[in-house]
């Protein structure tokens, strides 16, 4: 199954919807992103979707519910959790400014002192 975002007003992923890979395939057997939009926009009236990996092959990360598409990175960037967090952009990800302590223990961002807290 290949799966598509529908992008909404400011580029917001409003929905998500998955479409049998045959209907990628053109004449020559090649997977085509476009056959894709033009199936979910004949299917449902709604002209932007971007095509998604689930494996992160394409557009840095699978779209979700409130992403955002950026057009110039052509990736699909999550929500920022925190005003202080800064966009990775090899992975376009959000990451905190202090990194964390460790991974063997569990904490939470403290963002009116930026710092991590641990999680007792």
């Amino acid at each position: 199954m290949a799966s598509f975002a529908k992008i909404g007003l400011n580029n917001k992923v409003i929905e998500i919807l998955s479409v049998h890979n045959n209907v990628l395939l053109d004449s020559n057997n090649v997977s085509s992103e476009n056959l894709g939009i033009d199936f979910l926009t004949n299917l449902t009236g709604w002209a932007i979707w971007k095509q998604t990996s689930y494996n992160n092959n394409f557009r840095k990360n699978h779209a979700g519910i409130g992403y955002t598409y950026d057009e110039d990175r052509d990736a699909f960037i999550p929500k920022k959790p925190y005003n202080s967090w800064i966009l990775n952009e090899t992975t376009c990800l959000w990451e905190a400014p202090i990194a964390l302590p460790d991974t063997e223990n569990r904490y939470n961002w403290n963002e009116t002192n930026q710092t991590w807290d641990l999680n007792e």
